[in-house]
């Protein structure tokens, strides 16, 4: 039986990559993944309150995983810091929670990964995702993963293909019936 993530939240590594729930001492090198404009239109920000994930100053940094750490504990989504062994330096984050839905989205895992501009690699996503995909569904218990890839965001869109994410002809809607496009799926 899978441990309930919101009371334990695991860590997942590899050679090159750790993944470990985040923190305050996160807050400097977040920063410069959150400050840094040319990843900012690749998070996902929808039904995020307006909130666009650009931040530009420590003070907004600290509020934020504040938010994600309140969240967490609340049993909302669990929000990982992805640290690049190699060099120690946390390069960006990844998003988990379980959606249910009436839309074709139902049951699933959503996923937002958020990395800084320069690990917006082919290889590098394709590396992260490979630590996380196969125990989210035990984890939060769906049957398939979903996450958004903006068409101008092609090394993720190659990347999510590579490892057997589809882009179906089925749209997800918020609770009010708002549409939201560019979601990408990975059936169990």
């Amino acid at each position: 039986m899978m441990q309930n993530v919101y009371k334990v939240c695991p860590q997942f590594e590899n050679e090159n990559y750790l993944l470990r729930l985040i923190s305050q001492e996160d807050c400097a090198d977040l920063l410069k993944v959150y400050s840094d404009k040319q990843s900012v239109p690749f998070f996902n920000s929808d039904n995020c309150n307006g909130d666009d994930f650009y931040y530009t100053t420590t003070e907004r940094m600290k509020q934020a995983i504040e938010f994600w750490i309140f969240s967490y504990d609340n049993g909302y989504f669990v929000r990982w810091s992805i640290i690049d062994k190699r060099t120690n330096e946390v390069i960006g984050t990844i998003e988990l929670f379980h959606r249910d839905s009436e839309d074709y989205f139902h049951n699933c895992g959503l996923l937002r990964l958020d990395l800084r501009s320069d690990y917006e690699r082919e290889s590098e996503i394709e590396d992260i995702l490979s630590l996380i995909l196969l125990p989210t569904y035990d984890l939060f218990y769906c049957d398939k993963v979903v996450t958004k890839a903006v068409p101008e965001a092609k090394k993720r869109i190659k990347a999510l293909e590579k490892v057997g994410f589809i882009l179906p002809k089925e749209h997800m809607l918020t609770a009010d019936g708002t549409v939201l496009e560019n979601y990408y799926v990975l059936h169990r």
